[in-house]
């Protein structure tokens, strides 16, 4: 189909199933969609076959900062994400306009690493282009418009989101989508890592592309195992939201970076290269030594590791128990433990912006002894995850939003697919 016959596509309803199964509504998703489309036709004309395509943001339910010591994690798609519409052009170039940015222009085949564009979109889409192009993939020219209201800096990885609804595009578009999910999400990793500059580890890129809630185990990150959880968070009563605590992750490389550096200097002293390797006995039969050859810092974002490692795998366990109320509690716990000791609740560079531990004071003085609260993704900036009693959600909505602004409360349901072509 043309543009114009997209458009009375969405109009005409004939999108609605898929709309419902990435959204659970279809009112604001046509709207949604028919304006990216007249974006779209305007900055590129009345364009044939077009393509649309769905990549979502993710929430981590438990593991934090745990992925990349190839610890588990339990993470879960969501109803937020970034779409794109899409249309092959003839002149070998590449062009992704996201709203709100400038258009990012790649000339087929110009895929090697630019150090000049570390930290901008055009390095993951380079990056993403040039492993597909490694993998054999025949790529060609292509025009495409871009929006999101995946919340950015939000801990909801819209990074994430943009590669992997990259990754989906080509896999479409010019591979006839043999490349699984799981190497979509690998090629987003290597991306964000090798051409953006960000020592990520895999699990944003796993929940966004997987979709649905899953269990995943980095032991071996080439070939993660990974479990699908059917969980209904509503049904126990709970509504999942993350309060957005207006920080941003832009200037906050280098603290994410001296996580996995620190802790990878204690896996070091301890003989491994990772801490999921690492032996727990000798861990904490040698803390002196460690602390001298790490500092205090270090030993206490291992401490984290070793403890939030565990507790994913009693999580899982109660999930698939149902045992709600005790899963909370080890949110809870995984909270505090990366307040007190992986400390990235706020960067030292900044110690008058602690958006997030005011956040959670609030919260936790709300909630009481109910529900449950704690850093959301990287931390240092960004957004709280809550476990709010449905039946008070309205009240804390009001409370927070009173300190942290219309809007900043965002309710999220977990979507049950991953990056995706609506059709």
């Amino acid at each position: 189909m043309n543009i114009n016959e997209i458009k009375s596509a969405i109009k005409n309803g004939e999108f609605d199933n898929s709309f419902n199964l990435l959204y659970g509504e279809t009112e604001n998703a046509r709207e949604r969609y028919y304006s990216a489309c007249e974006s779209f036709e305007k900055l590129y004309g009345n364009s044939e076959d077009i393509r649309i395509f769905s990549a979502p943001g993710r929430t981590e339910i438990g593991g934090n900062h745990t992925d990349h010591q190839h610890g588990s994690v339990l993470a879960g798609s969501v109803n937020l994400d970034v779409i794109a519409i899409v249309a092959l052009n003839a002149d070998n170039k590449i062009r992704i306009k996201s709203k709100g940015y400038d258009m990012d222009i790649l000339t087929v085949g110009d895929f090697e690493k630019n150090v000049k564009e570390e930290g901008k979109a055009i390095s993951l889409i380079r990056g993403v282009c040039s492993r597909f192009a490694d993998l054999g993939c025949d790529i060609k020219g292509f025009d495409a418009y871009t929006t999101s209201n995946v919340l950015k800096g939000s801990g909801l990885s819209s990074s994430a989101a943009f590669e992997v609804l990259i990754g989906n595009i080509l896999n479409n578009l010019f591979n006839n989508g043999a490349t699984t999910p799981i190497d979509i999400a690998k090629i987003g990793q290597f991306a964000e890592r090798e051409f953006f500059g960000k020592p990520c580890g895999l699990l944003d890129q796993m929940a966004s592309s997987l979709g649905g809630f899953t269990y995943a185990d980095f032991a071996d990150p080439s070939s993660p195992v990974t479990e699908r959880i059917d969980l209904d968070i509503l049904k126990f009563g709970y509504t999942l939201c993350v309060v957005d605590t207006g920080g941003n992750h832009a200037n906050l490389t280098q603290d994410y970076a001296d996580i996995t550096i620190e802790c990878k200097a204690v896996s070091n002293a301890l003989g491994v290269d990772f801490l999921r390797d690492a032996d727990i006995d000798e861990f904490y039969g040698n803390i002196a030594e460690l602390r001298k050859k790490c500092g205090d810092r270090a030993v206490l974002r291992a401490f984290h590791f070793l403890n939030e490692h565990s507790r994913v795998l009693e999580q899982r366990e109660l999930l698939k128990s149902g045992k709600f109320e005790e899963f909370l509690t080890l949110v809870n716990a995984s909270g505090q433990s990366s307040f007190d000791y992986l400390q990235n609740l706020y960067s030292t560079s900044a110690v008058n912006e602690q958006g997030l531990s005011l956040a959670l004071a609030l919260t936790k003085k709300f909630l009481g002894n109910k529900g449950a609260c704690r850093v959301h993704g990287g931390g240092f900036a960004g957004t709280i995850q809550c476990y709010i009693p449905t039946e008070m959600l309205a009240d804390y909505k009001k409370m927070i939003e009173a300190a942290f602004g219309e809007g900043s409360c965002c309710v999220l349901n977990v979507r049950p697919v991953g990056g995706y072509e609506i059709k």
